[in-house]
């Protein structure tokens, strides 16, 4: 196997980031290229301008939603030229133009990413144009050629598709096949000595905000791509079994969860726990080699070593089980043991069972599977009434849209005012750090700030000691490379790229030199003092103002989640899973949504930090009641354990959604008075032989029942009316 830093590098060359970096970059740099040939540098430069405001909207996604996107922003550029163009000579015309404009677009926030991307690549266009006064002739002429250019990225974009339908695909179910291994090598460091268990749970919430985000993406591209749904080709069905088998699979891992300072404590001195880790970063290794070979087109294999260091677990929890005459660890703590590593198997067998997937002559034979995809996925409809609702201080995108209208309005005025050559660099970085919530726009402006900074001195250095104008070419394409390749990944990296992309290819036109890197770093210091400062106090938007929906939703997923799975053992038959997966997702959706506000809280003034020691709490708690429901439906689905009598917990699993819905309502209403609820004690008859099976069944809904009131009764700390 290749080293870990070797293979990083590879997968990364392999991935939708690069393949991205390298068809923008095509599609940009081509025309100019081509009509420099024939004396029309200008002209080609301006092709590729429209090239590049559609590349904004062309994200990874199902191709009929990327097709669209490109269309529409071809036709909202071509519309913007026009009207910048006629009326830029008057320069309060312009400034109206300009505040309209940023509104409106920033408003398509609503309807997603990607209509938020339209009106990105409209307000580029729209920036870009303000200053360039044209006769109106000129203007059509510049506008045709917008067109041309975004017509001709589209094409390209639709053609590489097409050559290669399926590509987009196994490259984010790859991406997220490695986030799930990353959250399970962070698992495993639960089982090292030493631990710092804070820190570790909180890089886990970090991994499972990720693992939705890909997860979610491959969700949105596979489901909603008409060849891969009517499974009408092998590769097709053999994409959505590994991607179905891969949420299944981390269904598993979550369902591990216990107290790992109990075990650590009785469980160190023996060293079995560093077995454990060992062989949890084993699946983790073969899981980067799934991910790897969906991208290479190879075929994994399961290492030999992974099936024998499960059997040396296995014979160490024994060895300790009969060493155990002095009672040294408790019964709890060995159930535990065999826990978990019941659950490796578990989770080694669904790795087996992929691996077979890549099989070339099963590829041929694997059966579909019948999948309810519109309950999967969410659609974003294009409603107007949206729009008029939302037109009110109490709507978020509203203040946004507002607050980027004015700070758009102040950049002109001082762009102006000061009067550089280059001007519009201040509205260009007003536009890229504006962003709904200050958390975001706070990151947005440092990563801007450091790869300007960072990017200037390195284009600096490279127009001082370079000269050769083909070796400047290269370096050229590397930085346009690099820029267009990491700007969804890293944006530091992205700008970092982009700043010395930009003043190469100044110097190419002739306009160049050290003072063009002096004026951008000027103009993206003011610009980002304008637009920080504005998100602090222009209409801002603050985390905890959305923790009372988030907080609920997650309540409510998991509610929904726990009684799908209570329906395990309520005595029917369950054939259709389909409600079971969707409650899942929700819970996996809600969760990494929470966590990622609660991160998100961290980059606030602590003036806006509010209940933060209950609400990592309140997560932790929701973390351990997701993993505990995980693992009583691993119970039934994996391992067919059932209750004999479901009337026996029938009151324990109603005062769990007694329970939590309460808290819900809690959340939502702040009553500010305590209740007191009990917890259902369940009675066992001595004289009733029970299966161990049953005896865990009936614990875990007792474990479950116990999350549920500690969340009830944290719910009653929580009043976020204050």
């Amino acid at each position: 196997m290749l080293s870990r830093p070797v293979r990083s590098i590879q997968d990364f060359l392999l991935s939708t980031y690069f393949a991205d970096g390298l068809r923008i970059t095509f599609g940009v740099l081509c025309p100019s290229l081509i009509l420099a040939q024939f004396g029309m540098l200008q002209y080609g430069m301006t092709l590729s301008l429209g090239a590049l405001c559609t590349s904004i909207a062309d994200s990874p996604g199902p191709i009929v939603h990327r097709r669209n996107a490109m269309l529409i922003t071809t036709g909202s550029i071509t519309l913007i030229s026009i009207l910048v163009g006629l009326t830029n000579s008057n320069i309060y015309f312009t400034a109206v133009v300009l505040v309209a404009s940023s509104f409106i677009f920033s408003m398509f926030f609503l309807y997603g990413l990607r209509a938020a991307s339209i009106g990105t690549s409209s307000l580029l266009i729209l920036v870009l144009s303000i200053d360039d006064i044209r006769p109106w002739n000129e203007v059509l002429l510049y506008s045709l050629l917008i067109f041309a250019g975004s017509i001709w990225y589209a094409l390209l974009s639709y053609l590489i598709y097409r050559l290669r339908p399926y590509r987009l695909v196994q490259q984010i179910l790859s991406d997220s096949i490695h986030e799930v291994s990353e959250f399970l090598r962070t698992k495993a460091r639960f089982y090292r000595q030493q631990t710092d268990y804070d820190k570790n749970y909180s890089e886990l919430l970090k991994l499972q905000v990720l693992v939705h985000e890909k997860q979610d993406a491959v969700r949105e591209v596979l489901f909603k791509t008409r060849e891969i749904i009517r499974e009408s080709t092998p590769e097709g069905r053999f994409l959505l079994l590994v991607f179905v088998d891969m949420v299944d699979l981390f269904e598993q891992v979550m369902s591990t969860y216990y107290n790992y300072r109990q075990l650590h404590e009785q469980f160190d001195p023996s060293g079995i726990l560093s077995s454990y880790e060992s062989v949890i970063l084993k699946i983790a290794d073969e899981l980067d080699t799934i991910g790897f070979s969906l991208k290479t087109g190879g075929t994994p294999a399961l290492p030999t070593s992974l099936n024998q260091d499960v059997e040396k677990l296995k014979q160490e929890i024994l060895t300790l089980e009969a060493n155990n005459a002095g009672e040294k660890y408790s019964t709890l703590g060995i159930i535990a043991l065999k826990n978990i590593e019941v659950n490796i198997e578990n989770i080694i067998s669904r790795v087996k069972t992929i691996n077979s997937y890549f099989n070339k002559k099963e590829k041929k034979n694997l059966k579909p599977r019948s999948i309810d995809v519109d309950k999967f996925v969410t659609r974003q409809k294009i409603d107007l009434g949206l729009l008029t609702e939302n037109l009110t201080f109490n709507s978020s995108t509203f203040r946004h849209s507002l607050r980027v209208a004015i700070v758009m309005l102040i950049g002109f005025v001082v762009a102006k005012t000061l009067n550089f050559s280059h001007s519009y660099w201040i509205l260009l970085t007003i536009l890229v750090i504006s962003k709904p919530g200050f958390s975001l726009a706070k990151e947005r402006n440092y990563q801007r700030l450091i790869g300007t900074v960072v990017g200037a001195f390195v284009g600096m250095g490279v127009l001082v000691y370079v000269h050769d104008k083909n070796v400047l070419f290269v370096i050229l394409l590397i930085c346009m490379i690099g820029c267009y390749s990491f700007q969804r990944k890293n944006y530091v990296v992205s700008v970092l790229f982009m700043t010395p992309y930009i003043l190469i290819l100044f110097d190419f036109l002739g306009i160049g030199g050290l003072s063009v890197a002096r004026e951008r770093i000027y103009d993206t210091l003011i610009g980002s003092g304008i637009a920080l400062i504005s998100s602090y106090s222009l209409f801002p938007n603050w985390e905890h103002e959305k923790l009372k929906e988030a907080l609920k939703e997650t309540l409510i997923a998991n509610l929904m989640y726990f009684e799908q799975v209570s329906l395990f053992y309520a005595g029917q038959k369950i054939t259709d899973y389909t409600n079971y997966k969707v409650a899942r997702k929700e819970v996996y959706v809600t969760s990494a949504n929470l966590a990622s506000l609660f991160q998100r809280m961290f980059s606030e003034p602590k003036s806006k930090q509010v209940l933060m020691t209950e609400l990592h709490q309140f997560t932790a708690l929701n973390h351990q009641l997701s993993s505990y429901i995980a693992t009583l439906s691993l119970y039934n689905k994996e391992h067919d354990f059932s209750v004999s009598n479901f009337d026996e917990i029938r009151p324990v699993v109603q005062n769990t959604v007694y329970l939590l819905r309460q808290a819900s309502e809690i959340i939502e209403n702040n009553p500010g008075k305590a209740q007191n609820v009990p917890l259902i004690r369940r009675t066992a008859d001595p004289a009733i032989e029970i299966k161990e099976s049953e005896t865990a069944v009936k614990e875990q809904f007792d474990l479950i029942q116990k999350v549920a009131y500690d969340i009830y009764k944290l719910s009653e700390k929580i009043n976020l009316d204050k």
